[in-house]
């Protein structure tokens, strides 16, 4: 079966403007999709890009006219700011994914659903109860997943799928994989879908 890999953030407001497509086109190729959550922030200071995306200008852009932008064209509801508990941790919404499983329906729910709540209800990914809440409304077990996703063991793939997105050299959430062909954001899921009807050729390598 083809496999697309998704890398992404449980609080990604890129990964979320993506995501109803994401599925569609799973759906459609008859792919699975392998989810991998992982800490953006340790993505964003090994790229070096720390500094940059701190900036007033540039995240007031990113974050603001582009993605507004994006959400209408995708046609995805989205606040028209960035969320108010956005600084917040994430963590346990990316652990709780993890618990949830690598493949599967409840799986892509789930992700979908944290992402929304975020980017369109404006809600805090920090607090249990929200996390509980959120799973219980696409039919989870939040209690079972939370106390789950608190396990070192989990923690550690949520270690693992960080230190992998580094070493591949990806640069961001989301990023979606189709036979080790990386694709970095929603605005590529176009070429996506063109990767699981035809590989791209391909002779890059990643500088060293």
């Amino acid at each position: 079966m083809k496999r697309i890999e998704y890398f992404y953030a449980a609080y990604s407001g890129y990964a979320y403007i993506g995501s109803s497509l994401l599925q569609e086109i799973a759906v459609k190729a008859g792919a699975t999709i392998v989810h991998r959550p992982f800490f953006l922030g340790d993505l964003v200071r090994a790229r070096g890009n720390a500094g940059r995306v701190r900036e007033e200008t540039y995240s007031a852009y990113w974050f603001g006219r582009e993605i507004e932008r994006w959400a209408e064209y995708r046609g995805v509801r989205i606040i028209k700011r960035r969320p108010t508990y956005h600084h917040e941790s994430y963590e346990m919404a990316n652990r709780m994914l993890i618990a949830s499983g690598e493949t599967g329906q409840g799986t892509d729910r789930l992700a979908h659903a944290f992402l929304e709540a975020h980017w369109a209800e404006d809600a805090d990914l920090s607090k249990r109860e929200t996390l509980l809440a959120i799973a219980a409304s696409v039919g989870m077990d939040g209690a079972d997943l939370f106390e789950t996703a608190g396990a070192e063991e989990v923690a550690a793939q949520h270690r693992a799928n960080t230190e992998e997105a580094i070493a591949r050299g990806f640069f961001g959430s989301p990023t979606y994989v189709v036979d080790g062909d990386p694709f970095y954001g929603q605005d590529r899921l176009e070429l996506v879908v063109r990767a699981l009807e035809k590989p791209f050729a391909n002779d890059w390598v990643l500088p060293s």
